[in-house]
């Protein structure tokens, strides 16, 4: 199986969820930005939730991608609009394009970014347990680097859920080019794509040394997410976030989702290719419940913050784990496997 690349899009990489256990080298965790709806892209087509897929961002142009073969895919995350042959295909469901076939990643509606997950997950080598692309490094991913025109891709070998699902709707084909069932997981069940979210984060270590205007501000301002935002973080701008008195720090651990406020006052997110360590005060964590929330946002929109008790915050992670096994389950229970 090959999928070729047409028209790379602005920024399309092969990612999982990331290169865990190497912070102590300097070596980032990295991996796909918004992991929930990877992993939901990768069971729906079948696979494990880490296999390699495609992170799409939609800030520009998408990707055309031409399949030499019959291909089982599923994409989830941006509301966007999908072609394959010029005709508009269903997202968040199992998809089976049809040999010569060409899929189109257009416009978004709402939120940046997509994830393209293929049966057998994209062969790439993997570098220290994973194979997400770090691009300033140069590892991971297809040949460490953004997907270019002429790249072609080949898939691993498919599960037995994959091939029955293939079986199923490749019987009940009807529309040329492609095939999907006529159920769908309700995105908003899983990433409501909110314009202008509220974002619930905790407190973090250095919160009680911002001023009280500061604290009030973080969490009953708006902010908006600048142009400088990148995989690294989002550079966030609003009223600026003052400290009590000038604090020295020593570089500490971070982690995906701490807001750190450098001396302009403006915080910044960081995001799935954030550094090991930081030296700025930490005054928030977004709670991981929300960080798909986060990074689907675009440059220019805006979001607001809200405090949650760490209870709280775990329970919500553990409300989103158990929905997306129930996922799982419930896709194994529709191909009986």
């Amino acid at each position: 199986m090959s999928i070729e690349v047409l028209k790379p899009g602005l920024m399309t990489t092969v990612q999982d969820l990331g290169r865990t256990g190497f912070q102590k080298y300097g070596v980032i965790v990295g991996g796909a930005m918004d992991a929930d709806s990877l992993r939901i892209a990768n069971l729906l087509a079948g696979n494990g939730g880490n296999e390699a897929a495609l992170e799409v961002t939609l800030m520009g142009p998408g990707p055309s991608l031409r399949f030499a073969e019959t291909t089982l895919i599923a994409v989830a995350g941006a509301d966007f609009s999908l072609m394959v042959n010029d005709k508009e295909v269903p997202l968040w469901r199992p998809i089976l394009v049809e040999e010569g076939s060409v899929l189109n990643f257009g416009m978004t509606k709402r939120g940046s970014r997509a994830y393209m997950a293929i049966a057998g997950g994209i062969d790439v080598p993997s570098v220290m347990d994973s194979k997400s692309t770090y691009v300033k490094a140069g590892i991971g991913g297809f040949e460490g680097r953004a997907l270019q025109k002429g790249d072609c891709l080949t898939a691993g070998e498919i599960t037995p859920l994959a091939e029955k699902i293939k079986e199923r709707l490749a019987s009940n084909r009807q529309t040329r080019g492609f095939a999907a069932p006529n159920w769908s997981v309700d995105h908003r069940y899983f990433l409501p794509l909110k314009k202008s979210p509220v974002i619930r984060v905790i407190k973090g270590e250095q919160f009680d040394q911002f001023t009280d205007a500061s604290q009030e501000r973080l969490m009953s301002g708006t902010f908006r997410v600048t142009a400088k935002s990148d995989r690294m973080g989002y550079r966030l701008e609003g009223d600026p976030l003052e400290l009590k008195s000038p604090l020295e720090m020593i570089s500490e651990a971070v982690s995906f989702g701490t807001v750190q406020v450098p001396p302009d006052g403006n915080p910044i997110v960081l995001l799935a290719d954030r550094q090991t360590a930081g030296g700025y005060p930490r005054i928030a964590h977004v709670i991981s419940a929300d960080r798909s929330a986060v990074t689907q946002l675009m440059p220019g929109e805006q979001l607001q913050f809200q405090p949650v008790a760490l209870e709280k915050a775990e329970r919500l992670f553990i409300e989103r784990e158990t929905k997306i096994v129930e996922l799982a389950a419930r896709i194994k229970l529709e191909y009986m496997v």
